[in-house]
């Protein structure tokens, strides 16, 4: 009989960290995504600094929280033995992998925000500052715990702060921490002519619906797989995540007027909203969340652009930031019993929690970016935003000039 037990023990241990590496390839997969997308919103001149950089955010991102990140949200290292990180198949370190490509996110939202004007070395230092301290401070708060904030929640309102996959601890963060860098870059040149707004249409629309396409495939191993453990599985999670994309797309569609780049953009919305309630929500009501996530974007979007005059190139902020604070809201009203949801949520939890992540991400986004700004610089000069950013930094374009 314990063989038979330790057997079935060893299986269980097997399946759960097979399930969730192919989560974190999913999610890693999803960084594709962020790079064609952005390859194919920005001009020609700066579709090579575009993948570059979410590459090497990956990269820096994965050190940053294998020796600090990870240590800060969840008080684990990995300074032991092999032997001793091996056990029970390597799930925590699996589990890491996991939790990494969330992390790593957060520099891939940014990238699209501060695209074609910002210098290189700059955010990607800065990357790696809020993977390894801003990031990781909020997520253990909400995942892990940290200091007694979801225990008051619970306490006060019933409930903890609910957000399963991320609206507010990924993408939330990633979105008001892009508009803090977008703020303190500024505008690009010949944005604006007379305080009117000029058209720098999508370099390449295929590119720009690939990484639509990838990043709305990965999205179920972002959501689904946030189980972490095989017996966490839940088809309701699945389904959820499909109503809201559609629902993302069909209202992109019909407010933004046959535009591919919010059609593209539409279902990304909708599961960004999500994230946080997909595991307690009717579908019925995700599909509801979806649909406002993608009029959130389109209306957002166009306003920033024509009136706020935030130059964000790919529109993080209402599409991560935005979306993914209506996600964290979201989830204590389509979650609870009355409307069709499985219940064990809090409207005011959702609603303190969600504002908490704004506020940390835009006080960690001033300290971080503002003493980046204030020691080397975040702004390429105006002769190298002119010649674009795959010129000035990487010394070559993306097609060859013959």
């Amino acid at each position: 009989m314990e063989e038979i037990n330790s057997a079935v023990e060893t299986l269980v241990q097997s399946s759960n960290t097979l399930f969730i590496l192919m989560g974190a390839i999913m999610v890693f997969a999803m960084h594709a995504g962020f790079a064609f997308l952005e390859v194919g919103t920005v001009r020609q001149k700066n579709q090579v600094n575009a993948l570059v950089k979410i590459l090497t955010d990956f990269g820096f991102s994965a050190v940053a929280y294998f020796f600090v990140g990870y240590w800060v949200a969840y008080g684990v290292t990995f300074f032991s033995p092999a032997a001793e990180l091996t056990a029970g198949n390597g799930y925590e370190l699996v589990k890491f992998f996991f939790l990494m490509t969330f992390a790593a996110a957060i520099p891939a939202i940014v990238s699209g925000g501060i695209a074609e004007r910002g210098r290189f070395w700059p955010f990607l230092i800065a990357s790696t500052l809020t993977v390894a301290l801003v990031y990781p401070f909020f997520e253990g708060i909400i995942w892990n715990g940290n200091f007694g904030f979801q225990a008051w929640l619970e306490s006060t309102f019933g409930a903890s702060f609910h957000d399963f996959a991320g609206s507010v601890v990924v993408h939330g963060m990633g979105g008001w921490l892009a508009l803090v860098a977008v703020i303190m870059l500024g505008i690009r040149n010949g944005r604006y002519k007379s305080g009117k707004l000029v058209a720098f249409p999508p370099s390449n629309i295929p590119f720009l619906a690939l990484g639509a396409w990838i990043l709305c495939i990965g999205w179920f191993g972002f959501n689904v797989m946030s189980a972490q453990t095989m017996d966490g599985i839940s088809g309701l999670v699945a389904v959820n995540t499909l109503m809201a994309m559609v629902g993302g797309i069909i209202t992109a569609l019909l407010l933004g007027k046959n535009d591919p780049g919010f059609i593209h953009n539409g279902p990304l919305a909708g599961l960004v909203a999500v994230c946080a309630g997909s595991d307690v929500m009717h579908p019925m009501g995700s599909l509801v969340v979806g649909a406002i996530a993608g009029a959130i974007f389109v209306l957002l979007f166009t306003y920033q652009q024509n009136r706020l005059k935030v130059d964000d190139v790919l529109g993080v902020w209402p599409l991560h930031g935005v979306c993914g604070v209506w996600g964290g809201i979201a989830a204590g009203i389509f979650g609870s019993e009355v409307l069709g949801g499985l219940g064990g949520v809090s409207f005011m939890s959702q609603l303190i929690g969600s504002v908490a992540g704004v506020v940390v991400a835009l006080v960690g986004g001033a300290l971080v970016y503002g003493i980046v700004k204030a020691v080397v610089g975040l702004r390429l000069s105006d002769e190298e935003e002119y010649d674009g950013a795959d010129l000035s930094i990487h010394k070559i374009e993306s097609v060859n000039a013959d």
